[in-house]
């Protein structure tokens, strides 16, 4: 049975819809990657799959004996976030308040997943260090975390490589890759296809047309557009007018060249002249 199941959905802000007719389901151990353009709304239904706003229309129905608080949630940065000044095993922690109930202090078995959680990441030894002091890949690390001390079932995350460099973008991919080989369902906003492509199992998405397919589906649909518009390109231009253009590119690149040879010589002409009346000084 699926853990979720989307139908006919519309989302927004009061009556502003940002984001209509979605339609898809995510199965225990899925990789669904979400696409689309700024603005196209991928935030906006991640917020209302957590419950955190109502949908304008449609339903989510959950399945397969999934709870609420068994939803991890990543969501992006803002600045006063990367500033937090708490200690790094303080923050993965705070993971667990949701299952605390009337509790007012984290219990053994709290401080154990806190424990594995951040072992799971590779930031044990960081505990002690304030959340402040840490790079963006080591802080996303630590929110990683506390995400999995939250809920180990589902993980939704928002872009959770935003303003990381290219190696350790990589290692997160890598990580979060990890996470679901070890049977967690990850639910993740990407801006970038081509990884998006690379790992997940099922895309969906969201723009002027709303698609959801596993990925193959997703890439070879991109490919036959792709060829469509190389094809409707080529046909409105004119004969001759390829054969000009090249010919056309051919003579600048020629043209640089000579200019660079010309330039070449002058410059070891000069560099001639410069030595000869150099040497001739000093026979003087």
């Amino acid at each position: 049975m699926a853990l979720l199941t989307v139908k006919g959905l519309t989302v927004g802000y009061g009556s502003q819809v940002v984001a209509s007719g979605i339609n898809f389901v995510v199965n225990s151990g899925d990789y669904l990657c979400i696409v689309g353009e700024n603005g196209s709304g991928k935030s906006t239904l991640m917020k209302t799959l957590l419950r955190l706003q109502k949908p304008i229309n449609g339903v989510i129905i959950s399945g397969d004996g999934l709870k609420e608080n068994e939803i991890g949630y990543l969501p992006q940065q803002t600045l006063v976030q990367r500033d937090f000044p708490a200690s790094v095993r303080e923050i993965v922690l705070s993971g667990r308040q949701g299952r605390m109930g009337l509790r007012p202090f984290y219990n053994a078995e709290d401080k154990a997943v806190a424990k594995k959680n951040m072992e799971r990441m590779g930031i044990e030894d960081l505990s002690g260090k304030c959340y402040r002091e840490l790079s963006g890949g080591q802080q996303q690390r630590v929110l990683l975390a506390r995400a999995l001390c939250a809920a180990e079932k589902v993980l939704l995350l928002d872009e959770p490589v935003s303003g990381l460099d290219p190696k350790v973008t990589e290692q997160m991919y890598e990580l979060i890759e990890k996470l679901n080989k070890d049977g967690v369902t990850i639910i993740m906003i990407s801006h970038d296809v081509n990884e998006a492509c690379k790992y997940a199992s099922h895309i969906l998405h969201i723009g002027k047309e709303v698609t959801f397919s596993e990925t193959d589906t997703y890439v070879r649909k991109m490919d036959q557009e792709l060829h469509i518009r190389i094809n409707e390109t080529s046909k409105k231009i004119k004969p001759g007018q390829m054969y000009r253009a090249s010919k056309m590119e051919t003579d600048i690149e020629a043209k640089n060249e000579n200019n660079n040879a010309e330039e070449d010589n002058s410059s070891k002409e000069a560099d001639s002249k410069v030595m000869s009346e150099s040497e001739e000084g000093g026979a003087l």
